[in-house]
């Protein structure tokens, strides 16, 4: 890495959790020359897909970023400049999926779980229950098609990885419960949850294609052979495992972990 991506990866993994990482890095992209922004994570990124780890682990950082951020400006301008430069590195970690005629029916508009009380319960009523500190109506919260309601229930102390890992496999995918997901710094550190979301075909793009860079090679097959996984994400996995070292250079630096 030149010294500027190194001095990128240098900060980052200074920084002690996930939280300050994120911060750091969405302040530090936030301002600034985009486009030199955009060559040093070209770099950064190069280096993650030949398995260094202190890229890959800045990686990790960058691809959480991104998957909750993804309308967020200073993404738009890293990725104007990557198709620009042709930075292929880059461009992977922010490439964005066509559009498609397909749509969701709003929240709104899903049923609602029965609750057991003779009446469909307000999103008020269903928020409260995301918030007591009991798992009595876990069943029927995580199904619960409001955004809302899951944001609260994401933060429930209650709540287990195995919980959050249904929520991001359910299907059809609710969009606006694996967009709560990714705002979670919590649950979307966690490998489990990211392939729950990579793995299913109602994901949103915006939030599983940068995860595919903080895949470990088994993960990435997993993708690449998955029965419905989206054309574009199999494409772009096999990219990334064309470009990983041979196994015994890359064992080590395959798996990170964040705290």
């Amino acid at each position: 890495m030149d010294p500027s991506a190194e001095r990128v990866c240098r900060v980052v993994l200074g920084l002690p959790e996930v939280g300050l990482r994120l911060e750091w890095l969405r302040d530090y992209l936030s301002h600034g020359p985009a486009r030199e922004h955009a060559e040093e994570l070209e770099r950064v990124c190069e280096a993650s897909e030949r398995s260094d780890p202190h890229a890959r682990e800045t990686v990790l950082a960058l691809a959480l970023l991104f998957a909750r951020s993804a309308d967020e400006a200073f993404v738009a301008r890293l990725r104007a400049h990557a198709e620009a430069l042709h930075l292929l590195s880059l461009g992977r970690l922010l490439r964005r999926a066509p559009a498609t005629g397909r749509s969701v029916p709003p929240p709104s508009a899903a049923a609602v779980p029965d609750y057991g009380r003779g009446r469909e319960l307000t999103v008020g009523e269903r928020k409260s229950l995301a918030r007591a500190p009991s798992r009595r109506a876990f069943d029927k919260l995580l199904s619960d098609p409001h955004p809302l309601v899951i944001r609260q229930l994401l933060e429930n102390p209650r709540l287990t990885e195995d919980d959050v890992v249904r929520i991001a496999a359910r299907r059809p995918a609710r969009p606006e419960a694996v967009q709560a997901i990714a705002r979670s710094e919590r649950w979307l550190k966690r490998p489990r949850v990211r392939l729950a979301i990579l793995l299913n075909p109602g994901s949103p793009a915006s939030v599983a294609m940068p995860l595919l860079a903080a895949c470990t090679r088994s993960e990435l097959v997993e993708i690449v052979h998955g029965v419905d996984t989206s054309k574009l994400l199999r494409a772009t996995a096999r990219e990334l495992l064309a470009r990983r070292p041979p196994l015994e250079q890359s064992d080590a630096a395959d798996h990170v972990v964040l705290h």
